[in-house]
């Protein structure tokens, strides 16, 4: 039979202060090692204009062409080559456009089977009215879709340089959100809550009828994002993330370019091994028509509008 030891004599065992140190629960420096806060190192005001002048007298001898021949003997090079580089450059130009075929020549590129195929028969295959959508989302669609990668990639890129840890955000909220214009601004407030609604509605007609009409996701998509910035501009941030915030960002703006890419495999996969992809083309005229294009447009709008929008917060104070 064991016998139990007290806690103060256990503590005083090497396997108490294993187990502790294992754990975690004593920091192995407190109490072996000399700590102390470091006092800020604050240069003299003659020690920096010294370090500056010595950078700048080192920055002069080295981009100094009349002692480092090489430096000097690299620029005349440069000057050369880039100048020989233009000259060809608009050779090749010219050389190209003399080949161009005249304009208005029956036998050009121009007027091949490609376009008739368009005309002739992409009411018949698309289901569009629009000639234009017709072609850009469905005979066309994998560029497009290229151009929507585009959009979000150029977005990350601008979120990755721009966008504010969000407690600074929190803080400087206030200020960045009112710092160039007047806060709650009457005369823009009355013409935003005029005109906002007005714009949204547009936007969204736009794109739901690009396919009966010239419209469609990047124009409707760009009527609404400008709704969107005009909103932000009259009543802030605050009420914007009422219903608009990053959190909605981010689902609307993935789930529109997964969807686009998810609609468009199919629609490529089928037609590239001669598959019925049993998307109806509906009546043409209707808005229910056009097969993948009403629901491509509606993702490509989503995904300009998001950008647009993202562009301006993130610009005019780091965040959305």
């Amino acid at each position: 039979m064991s016998k139990l030891r007290p806690q103060k004599e256990y503590e005083k065992t090497t396997a108490f202060r294993f187990f502790r140190w294992l754990s975690g629960s004593k920091d192995p420096y407190i109490g072996e090692v000399e700590m102390h806060i470091q006092e800020e190192n604050i240069l003299p005001e003659e020690t920096i204009i010294e370090r500056m002048r010595e950078a700048q007298m080192r920055r002069d001898k080295v981009y100094d062409d009349e002692l480092n021949k090489p430096a000097h003997l690299f620029h005349k090079v440069y000057v050369i080559m880039a100048v020989l580089f233009c000259i060809a450059l608009v050779a090749v130009l010219l050389i190209t456009v003399s080949y161009l075929p005249p304009s208005g020549n029956p036998d050009n590129p121009v007027n091949n089977v490609v376009s008739e195929r368009y005309i002739e028969s992409g009411l018949q295959e698309t289901g569009a009215l629009n000639i234009v959508a017709g072609m850009i989302l469905t005979y066309r669609a994998f560029d497009t879709f290229g151009e929507t990668n585009v959009l979000f990639i150029a977005t990350c890129c601008v979120m990755i340089l721009l966008m504010v840890d969000d407690a600074i955000l929190k803080k400087q909220a206030v200020l960045n959100d009112r710092r160039y214009e007047p806060k709650n601004d009457a005369i823009l407030q009355g013409t935003a809550f005029i005109l906002c609604p007005i714009i949204f509605i547009f936007g969204i007609y736009i794109i739901l009828n690009g396919h009966l009409s010239p419209g469609g996701g990047f124009s409707g998509g760009a009527i609404m994002g400008a709704g969107l910035i005009l909103y932000v501009s009259a009543f802030g941030f605050k009420k914007t993330q009422r219903f608009f915030d990053e959190h909605i960002y981010k689902i609307a703006k993935i789930t529109a370019l997964c969807m686009y890419g998810l609609i468009g495999t199919y629609f490529y996969m089928t037609g590239a091994n001669g598959i019925e992809n049993h998307i109806p083309l509906g009546i043409p005229g209707h808005i229910l028509s056009g097969g993948i294009i009403l629901p491509i447009d509606i993702c490509v709008g989503l995904e300009v509008a998001c950008t647009m929008y993202a562009f301006y917060a993130l610009f005019r104070r780091g965040g959305l």
